[in-house]
C-alpha cells in the first residue's frame, strides 16, 4: 500500500505539471488498456500473487484496495482538503487498475495452484493403483512359480494364495472402474471376520515372500474369538504392504515375525523385522507418498502410504518403531472385536 500511495502521488504530480504521458507510464491508462504494464499494474501485479500467498481471497484483495480509497477519501474530508473532478478521476482510474491487475494475478496463480494440487493428486491416485497392481501380480507370479515348479498341488494352499491374488486384481479394477464411475463397490462395505483367519492367509502370502528371499517367517499364535470389522479386502492389502516391505528391507537369512498383542479396546498386530533400523528421520517421513524410508529406488515410495491411509479407513492406526541397530517394528491397531 505506501507503495500504491507512493506512485498515485507522482501521478497526480506529473498530470498536475502538464505531463499526462509521464502520468500513464506510472499508472497506465483508463481501463488498463496497454500494451504493456504500467510501473503500478507490475506491483500490484506482485501484491495480488503475495497476498495469495497469504490466504487471502479473491474480495479481500478488492477490499484491500478499497478501504485504502475510503481512507483517503475520510481523511479528504477529516483535512478540509476536497478532491478536484480531475484528481478523483485520476484516483479511481490508479485503483481500477491497480485492483484489475492485482486479481488478474491472484486468479492466475490460484488456477495454477490448483492445476498443481489436481496433477499432484491424480498422480497419487495413479501410483496408488500401479501400486497395488503390482503387489498383487507380483504374489500371483510368485505362487505361480511354486506350483509350476510341479512340488505343490494345485488345489493346496499355495493354488488357493494364487486364486486370491488373481481375485484381489480383479477386484482392484473393479473398484477403480466403480469410482471413475463414482459409484461404491459393494465389497467396500465393513463386516467382522476372524483374526485369526486373517492372518493365516497374510502368513501364506509372507511365506511365498520368506521363500522368495530366504529369510524365517515367525507366526505366534492368536486367540481365536479375536475379530476384526473393517474392509477386509484393504486390511489384508496393508498387512500384505507392510509384510512385503518387511522382506524387502530385512537382513539377508534374518527373521520376520507377526504376533499379536491386544488391550481392552484395540487389537495391535506387529510386524517386526531386522532391518538394522531406521535412517534418521525416516520414521516421520516414511509414511508420506513417494517417499522412502531407506536408499532404494526398486518402488514408487507408496507402500506404507497406502497401508496407513487403507488402516485409518476403518478406524485404525499404523504407527512405526525405530530399534535402532536391530530393526523396526510396524503396528497396525484396529478396533477389538469378538467372535460370538
Amino acid at each position: 500500500m505506501p507503495l500504491f500511495l507512493d506512485q498515485l502521488t507522482r501521478t497526480l504530480e506529473a498530470e498536475g505539471d502538464g505531463d499526462a504521458a509521464g502520468g500513464l507510464r506510472i499508472s497506465g491508462p483508463p481501463g488498463g488498456d496497454a500494451t504493456a504494464l504500467s510501473e503500478m499494474g507490475v506491483s500490484a501485479t506482485v501484491h495480488g500473487g503475495e497476498l495469495l500467498g497469504l490466504g487471502y481471497t479473491v474480495d479481500q484483495v478488492v477490499h484491500d484496495y478499497g478501504d485504502l480509497c475510503q481512507a483517503i477519501t475520510d481523511l479528504a474530508v477529516e483535512r478540509d482538503a476536497p478532491f478536484s473532478v480531475d484528481e478523483f478521476r485520476t484516483l479511481n482510474r490508479c485503483l481500477d487498475n491497480a485492483i484489475a491487475d492485482a486479481v488478474t494475478e491472484f486468479a492466475a496463480q490460484r488456477e495454477l495452484e490448483l492445476a498443481r494440487r489436481q496433477s499432484a493428486e491424480e498422480n497419487e491416485r495413479l501410483g496408488f493403483l500401479a501400486h497395488e497392481l503390482r503387489n498383487h501380480l507380483h504374489i500371483a507370479k510368485l505362487a505361480f512359480a511354486a506350483l509350476d515348479s510341479g512340488r505343490l498341488p494345485v488345489g493346496g494352499s499355495t493354488g488357493a494364495v494364487l486364486k486370491r491374488s488373481l481375485g484381489s486384481l480383479e477386484s482392484l479394477i473393479d473398484r477403480s472402474l466403480a469410482t471413475i464411475r463414482d459409484a461404491a463397490a459393494a465389497s467396500s462395505q465393513p463386516r467382522v471376520f476372524s483374526l485369526a483367519k486373517f492372518l493365516a492367509d497374510a502368513g501364506r502370502v509372507a511365506e511365498l515372500y520368506a521363500a522368495d528371499t530366504g529369510c524365517a517367517l515367525r507366526i505366534a499364535d492368536v486367540d481365536p474369538h479375536l475379530a476384526i470389522r473393517g474392509n477386509r479386502e484393504l486390511l489384508s492389502a496393508a498387512l500384505g504392504n507392510l509384510l512385503q516391505n518387511a522382506f524387502k528391507f530385512t537382513h539377508p537369512c534374518s527373521e520376520v515375525s507377526l504376533q499379536v498383542r491386544t488391550s481392552d479396546t484395540w487389537i495391535l498386530v506387529d510386524v517386526e523385522d531386522r532391518c538394522g533400523g531406521l535412517p534418521v528421520g525416516g520414521a516421520e517421513t516414511m509414511f508420506e507418498p513417494f517417499k522412502q524410508g531407506f536408499d532404494d529406488q526398486r518402488g514408487l515410495g507408496l507402500g506404507l502410504s497406502i497401508a496407513r491411509r487403507s488402516v485409518e479407513a476403518d478406524g485404525g492406526r499404523l504407527t512405526v518403531q525405530d530399534m535402532p541397530g536391530k530393526g523396526c517394528v510396524f503396528t497396525l491397531a484396529v478396533p477389538l472385536h469378538r467372535l460370538e
